[in-house]
This record gives C-alpha cells, sequence and structure tokens, in this order.
C-alpha cells in the first residue's frame, strides 16, 4: 500500500502516528480531519459526531473532549485506510 497522491507531509506525519505500533496515544482529531478529508468524505453533526465516509465504507466517530482518539477509533481509521489502499509507505 502506497500514499495516494496528493498528501502533503502533514498528512504523512498523521497517517504515520495513525499506524504506529504501539498505538499512538497523541493523535488528535484536528490533524486527523484534514487528512479524512483530502482522501475520503467527512461531515460534521450538529452534536460534534464526524460521519466519515472512505470508499465504500462510512463510520460516525465521536469526536473526543480530550481531542485525541481513543484506541478503537485509531482501530477503525486503520481499517477504513487500509481498505482504500491509503497507508504509509
Amino acid at each position: 500500500m502506497a500514499d495516494p497522491n496528493g498528501l502533503d507531509g502533514h498528512h504523512r506525519a498523521t497517517l504515520e502516528r495513525i499506524f504506529r505500533h504501539p498505538t499512538s496515544h497523541n493523535i488528535q482529531w484536528h490533524d486527523v480531519l484534514p487528512l479524512l478529508r483530502t482522501v475520503g468524505t467527512v461531515s460534521e453533526t450538529h452534536e460534534g459526531r464526524y460521519t466519515v465516509t472512505l470508499g465504500e465504507e462510512t463510520h460516525t466517530f465521536d469526536a473526543s473532549h480530550a481531542h485525541d482518539l481513543n484506541d478503537q477509533a485509531v482501530v477503525d481509521l486503520r481499517r477504513m485506510l487500509r481498505g482504500v489502499g491509503v497507508a504509509p509507505a
């Protein structure tokens, strides 16, 4: 799997944190959202939830009050990103 064209350095750094093992606990929504908007579709509800569509998969994420993604959100993002062929080089 390789990065699609159009990802800048910030997107790539965020992507590397998402796929890092062990799971990084310093991944913030404000870093992830621009990446997701570049490779898919993101909409925000009035409740602060984000509906993300990558390829044919759609998932709704709760925005963390701590701003960092929880472990399950990271696992879900990894699966979705791999599903559309987006992963660190």
